[in-house]
């Protein structure tokens, strides 16, 4: 049995321009013990897609399954089975982080699990912080503390909405250790997340939507394979020629082309020399799951009139 199962789900959200499908008939499943990432630019749908997992939304059409149980029909127990963490920094301001944390154990009936918030105040580093009003930690500390709430009485499936956007390294490494951890002992974890490169070295398999429908669906190692051998990288002082422009990934000085081949890459350097430009710290680098990201998003540019 899956731990999670999408079954054909479909959102469509009424708007003072008319109606507008934020999901259209996302249909996999995620494997109990899988690290699975859920990848798409902004307004994909993704946060819809979890917002019906976790009870937030309903779906239009379409069947949620959290181990089997019904989301929508049997909200109470498919939420028990359940930790998420979203994106938005909510806390109760009247409280410490100890007494928060056992006021979200009862809420799912927990109770005399005070070993395990002190494991979880230690592996997210708040064990200094346990005293203190939830008022007085930091937005980093802020985010811990979401992560520790969610994960306070002991769900089967994680869920994570983008848990790092706008965090410091520190908490990104101590996140992903104990994340990783949960999942070695079982636990089913499904991210999203804007930074490509922690979905590569964390997530299994990976799904990305656009416009609210999946694009692609395989292992990590599958997707990366799929992407172009080799990505020629160096450093400009001025703009490259629009022809050029048009085939490359620009970030202010650094330029990026997809490189099938040693004949490929001296193409577009020669082309770069004959544009009267300079590329410094030339390099040639394996593909990413960035580069694989955005071909797939765009292959899938949608056709405007």
């Amino acid at each position: 049995m899956a731990a999670i199962s999408f079954q054909s789900v479909s959102k469509t959200f009424q708007t003072a321009r008319g109606p507008f499908q934020a999901l259209d008939g996302v249909r996999f499943d995620i494997q109990s013990g899988e690290f699975f990432g859920l990848l798409g630019p902004n307004g994909a749908g993704k946060t819809t897609l979890i917002s019906i997992l976790a009870g937030l939304a309903q779906a239009t059409s379409g069947v949620v399954l959290v181990h089997g149980v019904n989301v929508a029909t049997q909200s109470a127990q498919a939420r028990r089975m359940l930790g998420v963490v979203p994106q938005e920094l909510v806390f109760d301001p009247f409280f410490n982080v100890r007494e928060a944390l056992k006021f979200q154990s009862g809420y799912f009936g927990v109770k005399h699990n005070d070993a395990w918030i002190d494991e979880l105040l230690h592996c997210l580093g708040l064990a200094d912080k346990a005293n203190h009003n939830m008022r007085q930690l930091s937005g980093g500390m802020k985010r811990r503390m979401l992560v520790a709430q969610a994960l306070v009485h002991k769900p089967p499936v994680i869920v994570l909405d983008e848990p790092t956007a706008g965090v410091d390294v520190e908490l990104r490494q101590t996140l992903w250790q104990f994340i990783a951890k949960l999942n070695r002992e079982g636990s089913t974890v499904l991210l999203t997340t804007h930074y490509l490169e922690e979905a590569e070295a964390l997530c299994n398999r990976i799904a990305m939507l656009k416009n609210g429908k999946v694009v692609a669906l395989d292992t990590t190692t599958e997707l990366l394979k799929a992407a172009s051998s080799n990505v020629l990288r160096f450093k400009l002082d001025a703009e490259l020629p629009p022809a050029l422009a048009a085939k490359a990934r620009v970030t202010g000085r650094i330029v990026q082309f997809p490189a099938h081949d040693a004949l490929e890459i001296e193409r577009y350097l020669s082309a770069v020399r004959e544009a009267g430009l300079h590329a410094q710290d030339v390099e040639i680098r394996k593909a990413d799951l960035e580069d694989v990201f955005l071909d797939v998003m765009h292959q899938h540019e949608e056709v405007k009139a």
